[in-house]
């Protein structure tokens, strides 16, 4: 046997710094960037409606005006489709400057059910169009902002908004102080399961969850299909068209994505890879889906077997992370050589597999930077046990569950980044920062109420109040 001085692996080994190492190391951050800070707003330089408009620019320009309706329609819509003013704002507020990966969109209506390969239902986030390395405080903030929006939209009492948004943080502070004491594998196998937590809450949660697991139950590709697609005489699927929400793409469109196709399924795992080729492509479409995603190009794809069979999978345009352009969140060295290797589609799918417990086996891309496509694009299967919480529906209890349901799921999916636990030191008990956050997002539910108002007048909703 060598010796460690003879050995090349010796050579060079190092220990990696110990959780203690990385605690201290976010304590000292506070120095740096107290806790306090993180309550700070600025609103000066800002330009909402500028950032909206631009975004709208690259968007199918039939589509905006659907897209200006949704977001109009409440407060909290409007919410759900303004990521990129979010990231322009957090890029002004003081930072923790602790880096994470991050959903960049973490707010209620982005974490929900889905079905995981062995076919059990999972509670997880489930966008990742935004996802990008930055403070970890930036999601955080998303999400208890998107908790006082919807509970202020859904007409709760202030007490149950503010104690649903300061336990979110206090679960956050615990549930990644826990997690950051674990090894990173255990970390990793850690998952949230929706029959458990059923089990595990009040009879009126329960029903509440109970009620969102069977609608996800019944959100299959098989159901859809049976109501989107049709036999054409010729035996081929092809989808129903239902303007403006469904359309069939042209055929320059239509021959770029047969030329495109092959390159989804080798950036796909290998078994995805053997599965398809029992499949053949035999229609694509052009649909509408979510509030900030009207206008992206997104769409369903039809794989048709020999016996008539129906995979339906989705292909969504994937743009630049706003925690990027708008936020300019510095990314580690290894994150740009990879976008710049696989481009948005590859980063999508790179930071959903990091981010989620389990996620889409059909998970692949197609990206201009490799492929020579287009545009960037990231596909999935569609409509895989899909589901939901309605905030309405939801009384007090439940909704108070939610929110710290919401915030376990973020904390693990943060606990898979290297600094989780400077973030665990940093944040103490959490405390300190709850109380910091909590301010920071009331003021920022004003902000965004009043961007709304804007927007309403801007694009010709209605006239300011």
């Amino acid at each position: 046997m060598s010796t460690t001085a003879e050995s090349p692996i010796g050579r060079t080994w190092a220990p990696l710094p110990s959780h203690a190492d990385h605690v201290a190391e976010g304590r000292a951050a506070r120095q740096q960037n107290p806790r306090e800070a993180l309550a700070e707003l600025p609103t000066n330089d800002r330009d909402p409606m500028g950032i909206l408009d631009a975004q709208d620019a690259d968007r199918v320009p039939e589509l905006v005006p659907l897209r200006t309706e949704r977001m109009a329609a409440s407060a909290f819509a409007f919410y759900r489709g303004t990521a990129a003013l979010m990231a322009a704002d957090l890029a002004r507020s003081p930072s923790s400057g602790v880096s994470v990966g991050s959903c960049g969109d973490a707010h209620v209506s982005n974490f929900g059910l889905y079905a995981s390969p062995q076919r059990t239902l999972v509670f997880d986030l489930n966008d990742f169009d935004e996802s990008a390395w930055a403070p970890w405080e930036w999601d955080v903030k998303r999400l208890v902002a998107s908790i006082v929006i919807a509970g202020q939209s859904t007409g709760r009492a202030d007490s149950v908004i503010r104690e649903a948004s300061l336990d979110a943080v206090r679960v956050y502070a615990r549930s990644i102080g826990a997690g950051a004491k674990r090894s990173p594998l255990k970390r990793y196998y850690d998952r949230f399961d929706a029959l458990a937590a059923e089990r595990a809450v009040d009879d009126e949660t329960r029903a509440a969850i109970d009620s969102a697991i069977k609608e996800a139950e019944k959100r299959t590709g098989a159901r859809a299909a049976k109501k989107m697609t049709q036999l054409d005489a010729e035996g081929r699927i092809v989808f129903v068209e239902s303007p403006p929400t469904m359309t069939h793409i042209d055929a320059e469109s239509e021959e770029r994505a047969l030329r495109v196709f092959d390159q989804y399924v080798k950036s796909a795992n290998i078994d995805i890879r053997a599965l398809l080729q029992k499949y053949r492509l035999s229609d694509i479409a052009l649909r509408v889906v979510g509030v900030g995603s009207v206008g992206t190009r997104c769409l369903v794809i039809a794989m048709q077997d020999g016996d008539d069979g129906v995979l339906l999978l989705q292909g969504k345009e994937a743009g630049r992370s706003v925690l990027i352009e708008h936020g300019k969140a510095e990314q580690p060295e290894a994150v740009s050589r990879f976008i710049d290797q696989y481009g948005e589609g590859g980063r999508v799918v790179g930071m959903q597999r990091i981010l989620q417990a389990v996620s889409d086996p059909f998970l692949g891309f197609v990206g201009h930077t490799t492929y020579g496509a287009q545009r960037d694009f990231y596909v999935r299967q569609f409509r895989d046990k899909k589901g939901g919480f309605d905030m309405d529906a939801l009384d007090d209890k439940g909704f108070l569950w939610y929110a710290d349901a919401c915030a376990a799921t973020l904390a693990r999916a943060h606990g898979q980044s290297p600094a989780s636990a400077a973030v665990a030191g940093y944040l103490g008990g959490g405390r300190v920062a709850g109380e910091a956050i909590l301010e920071w997002a009331y003021a920022y539910a004003d902000l965004s109420l009043a961007d709304w108002k804007l927007f309403r007048t801007h694009r010709g909703v209605e006239a300011a109040a």
